[in-house]
């Protein structure tokens, strides 16, 4: 019988947890989403029952009750969505390579120290806007990260446009899904200030029955908490709304904020331009198809049958690591062919140890960056 081939979520190397067959994929750390679930249900459950249940029966006459409590069930609805859609979601993982890529195969990548070999360069600089980046090489997923990538120790990812490991929604935050957190997290605040106001104005109707705050707050010590409870967690939800609105107005992650210190002149277009680019721009499929099979036999180069060898031509310059097969023999003939094609396409090939990187693997930010060059730094 033959054996059934995995899918690629199945043989993934990082620490994502995959539900319903790799449709959605989470971070090592997605309990924590049990933390946040309850953390909104249990108030907007007790307000439910405590506050706007008891406004239906005071506003019977109005049914301005009744819209509170369908307002609250579907407002809450949409926020559970958007934390899911956060949660479930490839946030713009970078596929990651089996062996070094073409270009960098030159390059003895373990700097073992044998004769004849190069380090690998640890970055690259690009051209992004006119202005240089540095980009660095990541030895785990064996790739030149774009610009405004990182590497997620968390979840083990290169990931495109990282903001950061968010430990409440179990999740990387980056290109795919920031608008989904944006929104989950200002969604979340509006929720608190409509709870907060809502009890408040409850406890100012049993006031006005009783004549007392004290009073009012003995009749419904459920609004007094929910009050408190919501107050706490605005400083919190709506603290991190306006700085994520601040970031968006930069065109910053928060990680470049932290790191850089907020010096961000290669993104910035202009504060309308940049909430323009969140909210307006297509979200891009996933890089990987995590339910496609793995495709056997893409296997790193065998260096066992290189040989690596130092030719010095008659200006003097000499170049490294050309190949020849050891199983050639002793024919001569076969051996001055080959070295002499070979000499031939190097010196074609000469002077050019850039390795520009297109723009398909660049496809970074919101897509406004242009086109860049880039070129090995030592």
């Amino acid at each position: 019988m033959a054996k059934q081939p995995k899918r690629v979520y199945q043989s993934w190397k990082a620490n994502n947890k995959f539900l319903l067959g790799g449709r959605l994929i989470f971070g090592p750390d997605a309990k924590s989403l049990i933390i946040t679930f309850t953390l909104i249900l249990v108030p907007v459950v007790l307000f439910c029952v405590f506050v706007a249940r008891n406004l239906v029966l005071e506003l019977q006459r109005e049914s301005a009750g009744y819209a509170i409590l369908v307002i609250t069930i579907v407002f809450t609805i949409y926020v559970f969505i958007l934390l899911l859609s956060t949660s479930a979601k490839d946030p713009g993982i970078v596929p990651r390579n089996s062996h070094p890529p073409e270009e960098v195969l030159g390059y003895d990548s373990s700097a073992s120290g044998e004769a004849g070999s190069r380090p690998l360069p640890r970055t690259k600089e690009v051209l992004v806007n006119g202005l240089p980046v540095r980009v660095k090489y990541c030895e785990t997923c064996m790739l030149y990260r774009p610009p405004r990538c990182s590497h997620c120790s968390v979840c083990d990812n290169c990931v495109e446009r990282f903001d950061h490991h968010c430990p409440w929604v179990g999740q990387c935050i980056g290109k795919r899904n920031y608008r989904c957190f944006f929104l989950f997290v200002s969604s979340t605040a509006l929720l608190c200030v409509f709870v907060f106001s809502i009890s408040a104005l409850y406890l100012k109707f049993l006031m006005d029955d009783s004549g007392t705050l004290w009073k009012a707050i003995k009749e419904s010590p459920a609004s007094a908490a929910l009050m408190a409870y919501c107050f706490i967690a605005l400083w919190f939800v709506g603290g991190l709304t306006g700085f994520h609105l601040y970031l968006i107005g930069t065109n910053q992650t928060t990680y470049e904020n932290f790191r850089y210190k907020g010096d961000n002149r290669v993104y910035n277009r202009g504060c309308i331009t940049n909430f323009l680019q969140l909210f307006c721009s297509r979200i891009e499929p996933s890089k990987i198809n995590f339910r496609g099979y793995v495709q056997e036999g893409l296997s790193k180069p065998h260096k066992s049958n290189i040989q690596e060898t130092d030719i010095t031509i008659s200006d003097g310059d000499t170049r490294i690591k050309v190949e020849d097969d050891l199983d050639i023999g002793d024919d001569i003939m076969k051996i001055s062919q080959r070295r002499n094609s070979e000499e031939v396409g190097d010196v074609r090939g000469r002077g050019s140890d850039r390795s520009p990187i297109g723009r398909s693997e660049v496809d970074f930010g919101f897509g406004l960056e242009s086109q860049f060059s880039s070129r090995p730094s030592y």
